[in-house]
């Protein structure tokens, strides 16, 4: 999979998943980010980056947050974009996921945002375009979400100073989650020496081969003295029923409620990547609480697909960058 992401100078030709990026190449993303906050500010909000480029936006499964965040990000630089509506697609009439990118590039498409419920979709199609042709995985199953997972360190690096001093909890249904999967190799990639995972037993995962992982079944024990919590919402769509637990039990057991906050550091911030499901995961009290950062997530979300969706393009082409 690095391989397959990374040209031959080492720089990002796809971005298919945090497992495998080093520190160095999230800090040139983030540095490219940064340079496009302030474009919040502008009254003209666009920057010629990608301009008579063309972005598809393929959401095989259903996004608010992502899908909106992406076709603003790729709008503000400059790039023209294709939405498609995958029920009213030749999709519904039986044409393959390769059919339907050949077609676009045969368009004159240039980089695809590409979200589906099966894992490893994203890399199937960075494996068959060619080297023009640009894949951002926007999530694929309960394997990877690599723009999420960078917008949430992200944050973390605006709120906190040193990734390597933190102590960081990511709470509920890491099992099934693509977003716990990406934020626990970006975090490790920056160095972060404690990374504890909270939940049921039976939502832990088993195949994430991470060294400085501590698993928790207790949120009293699992929050003590942590500089960043990460809460997740329970997977429902990718559970068989018997897996799936009762809403009340859940939130008594896992939810976090302000009495949770004592636990851990004073200056301690609160995050949640959505749809967040109030008073299962999370009280409203501490959600809308000031250490809550989550709307933040959602503003750095742009500036991290801007720079996602740029430096693929950019980078792989050797363009200049300094037209922020």
């Amino acid at each position: 999979m690095t391989k397959l992401q990374l040209n031959k100078k080492g720089n990002l030709n796809h971005l298919l998943t945090t497992e495998g990026l080093n520190e160095d190449l999230i800090f040139k993303i983030f540095n490219l980010a940064d340079s496009f906050l302030n474009i919040n500010n502008r009254d003209i909000k666009n920057v010629p980056l990608l301009r008579g480029k063309t972005v598809c936006n393929l959401f095989f499964e259903n996004s608010t947050r992502t899908r909106t965040t992406f076709e603003i990000a790729a709008k503000r630089l400059s790039a023209d974009v294709i939405n498609l509506d995958i029920p009213s697609s030749s999709q519904s009439k039986g044409e393959s996921v390769l059919d339907t990118i050949d077609n676009l590039i045969a368009m004159g498409a240039d980089i695809f945002i590409i979200r589906h419920s099966q894992p490893g979709i994203p890399e199937k199609i960075a494996k068959h375009v060619g080297p023009n042709v640009h894949i951002i995985n926007a999530g694929d199953g309960h394997h990877a979400h690599p723009t999420q997972g960078l917008l949430d360190v992200f944050t973390i690096k605006k709120f906190k100073d040193n990734f390597k001093l933190l102590s960081t909890a990511i709470v509920g249904d890491i099992k099934h989650s693509r977003v716990a999967r990406s934020e626990i190799f970006a975090l490790s990639a920056l160095g972060v020496p404690d990374i504890r995972l909270i939940g049921p037993k039976n939502l832990m995962p088993d195949n994430i081969k991470v060294s400085n992982i501590k698993i928790f079944d207790s949120m009293e024990k699992g929050l003590k003295d942590v500089d960043v919590i990460m809460m997740l919402r329970i997977q429902k769509e990718r559970m068989t029923g018997d897996n799936i637990p009762s809403e009340e039990d859940y939130f008594t057991n896992f939810g976090l409620r302000k009495k949770h906050l004592g636990l851990s550091k004073k200056d301690a911030i609160v995050m949640h990547p959505g749809p967040m499901n109030r008073g299962v995961e999370i009280d409203s009290e501490v959600a809308d609480s000031d250490q809550s950062v989550i709307l933040s997530q959602v503003t750095f979300g742009i500036a991290i697909r801007m720079a996602a969706v740029s430096y693929t393009h950019l980078r792989a082409h050797e363009t200049r960058h300094d037209l922020v």
